[in-house]
C-alpha cells in the first residue's frame, strides 16, 4: 500500500463535482449560447457544446448560481414539438448589467445593459458635447452611476462607443472629425478613469461606434448568423463601416480596418474633412442629404432625425425625390465596391442608410448588382439593422465579453 489516497471518484457527490470540474471550460461557450439566443433549452445547450446531458445540467446550474441564466424547474415541451421536454434556459431578469455610454456629434447617452442585448435602463441624453474629452465622459459616466444607484444592479464593466477610429492599444481617438475634441484624444484611459472615480467597478473599454453596432446586430439583431457580415451606417454625422469575419470583429492590426466614409464614390463632389472630397463622409449623410435637397438644417433637433422624418413625410416632393436618389446612388456605390473586395454574405445598413434602404430598396439593390463583379455579387442580401440603440449594445458587449471569456472567473468572489 503506497498511502495515496486513490484519485478516482467516489459517490454521488463527487460524481457532480467530476462533472462541473469538466464541465468548467464549457461555462463561457454555454453562456454566450444563452447569451446570443442559440440554447433555449438545456437539451439544444447539451448538443451544441457536445457533453452529456449531466454535464450541460451542471453547466447550466452553475450559470444560474452565478446570477446569470435561470433555469426552469420543471421540463416543457415547445409547442408542437415531437422532442422529449426539456429544461428552458433564460437569462436572469434581475441579472447583473454592463454601463454603455455612447457620443456622437449631437450629444451622449448612458445605459444599464443586461445579457442578451437587453437595454434594462437609459439615462436622458445630453444634446452638447464639450469640447474636452474627459468633461464628457465625466458627465456621461456620472449619468450610468446615477442609474446603477437607482437599480441597485451590479455592474460587470463599462463601454463606451465613440464616433471616431479607436487605435489600438492604446485606446487613442484618432479622428473624432465631428467632435470639438483633439485628435489622438485618450478616450479608453480618460473613460477608465472616470469609471474608477465613479466607484463602478470592472474593466473599461472604448472603440468606434459603427464597430460595435456591428457586433450588436451579429450578436442579437439583423446580422444573426452571418459569417461574414458588412455593417455601413450613417448617424448624426459621418459614415462608418465595419465587418465581422467568422463570427468575430475585425478589426485590423491596430483597429483601424473598416474606415469605409473615406471611399471616394463622386470625385467632383464636396471636400472631406479628411482632405479629399467626394467622399461618402460627406456624400452620403444626414447633412448630405439635406443640403441635396435644398433644406437648411435646423438646430432643434439632430441632423439624423431632420433627415429621416424628410424622407418619410416629404418623398413626394421632387427635390426630397432627386436627393434621396442621388444618395442612394453614391450609397450603392460605394457598397459594391466593398462587396468586390470583401465578398460579405450580409449587409446591414443602419441609421439614415437603413432609412434610404427602406425608401427604395430595389434601387440600391440594383447599383449594387449593376457594379459587381461578374453580377455574382449583387445577390447578397441587403437588410436594414433591427436593433435600437445598437451602438449602446454593442458597448456593453465589450464589457460583458470578459465574463463570457471566463463567468466563474470573472464573477467568481467580486
Amino acid at each position: 500500500m503506497s498511502g495515496k489516497a486513490d484519485p478516482r471518484p467516489t459517490g454521488a457527490g463527487t460524481t457532480s463535482r467530476t462533472r462541473l470540474d469538466r464541465g468548467r471550460g464549457a461555462l463561457g461557450p454555454a453562456l454566450e449560447l444563452v447569451h446570443t439566443g442559440r440554447a433555449p433549452t438545456r437539451a439544444v445547450l447539451t448538443a451544441e457544446l457536445g457533453v452529456t446531458r449531466a454535464t450541460a445540467g451542471a453547466v447550466a446550474a452553475e450559470l444560474e448560481a452565478l446570477g446569470l441564466i435561470r433555469v426552469d424547474a420543471r421540463p416543457g415541451a415547445a409547442a408542437g414539438s415531437q422532442g422529449r421536454p426539456s429544461h428552458r434556459l433564460r437569462l436572469a431578469d434581475d441579472g447583473p448589467v454592463a454601463l454603455a455610454a455612447q457620443v456622437h456629434a449631437d450629444g451622449f447617452r448612458a445605459a444599464l445593459v443586461g445579457l442578451g442585448g437587453r437595454i434594462v435602463a437609459t439615462a436622458p441624453g445630453c444634446e452638447t458635447v464639450d469640447a474636452d474629452p474627459a468633461k464628457v465622459l465625466g458627465s456621461v459616466v456620472e449619468a450610468g452611476a446615477e442609474l446603477l444607484r437607482e437599480t441597485g444592479r451590479r455592474c460587470v464593466g463599462a463601454g463606451l462607443a465613440v464616433p471616431s477610429a479607436v487605435a489600438e492599444p492604446e485606446g487613442l481617438a484618432l479622428n473624432p472629425l465631428h467632435l470639438a475634441w483633439p485628435a489622438g484624444a485618450p478616450v479608453r484611459e480618460i473613460f477608465a478613469e472616470c469609471v474608477r472615480a465613479a466607484g463602478i467597478t470592472g474593466p473599461a473599454f472604448a472603440a468606434n461606434d459603427v464597430n460595435l453596432a456591428a457586433l450588436a446586430e451579429h450578436r442579437h439583431g439583423a446580422g444573426r448568423g452571418s459569417r461574414d457580415l458588412l455593417c455601413v451606417a450613417t448617424g448624426h454625422r459621418g459614415v462608418g463601416g465595419a465587418l465581422v469575419l467568422d463570427g468575430r470583429l475585425h478589426s485590423g492590426s491596430s483597429g483601424l480596418a473598416l474606415e469605409v466614409g473615406h471611399l471616394t464614390v463622386n470625385p467632383e463632389g464636396r471636400p472631406c474633412h479628411c482632405g479629399s472630397r467626394g467622399c461618402l463622409d460627406v456624400e452620403a449623410d444626414p447633412l448630405a442629404l439635406l443640403t441635396t435637397a435644398g433644406r437648411a438644417p435646423g438646430p432643434e433637433v439632430s441632423l439624423l432625425k431632420q433627415a429621416n422624418d424628410l424622407l418619410r413625410e416629404e418623398y413626394d416632393d421632387p427635390a426630397v425625390r432627386t436627393a434621396a436618389e442621388a444618395l442612394i446612388d453614391r450609397l450603392g456605390l460605394g457598397l459594391a465596391g466593398l462587396v468586390n473586395i470583401l465578398n460579405p454574405d450580409r449587409i446591414i445598413l443602419g441609421g439614415l442608410h437603413r432609412t434610404l434602404l427602406d425608401t427604395d430598396p430595389e434601387r440600391l439593390r440594383a447599383v449594387v448588382a449593376d457594379r459587381s463583379l461578374w453580377g455574382r455579387s449583387g445577390g447578397v442580401p441587403i437588410l436594414p439593422c433591427t436593433l435600437d440603440h445598437n451602438s449602446l449594445v454593442g458597448a456593453a458587449e465589450l464589457a460583458w465579453q470578459p465574463v463570457l471569456d471566463d463567468p466563474l472567473g470573472a464573477l467568481a468572489g467580486s
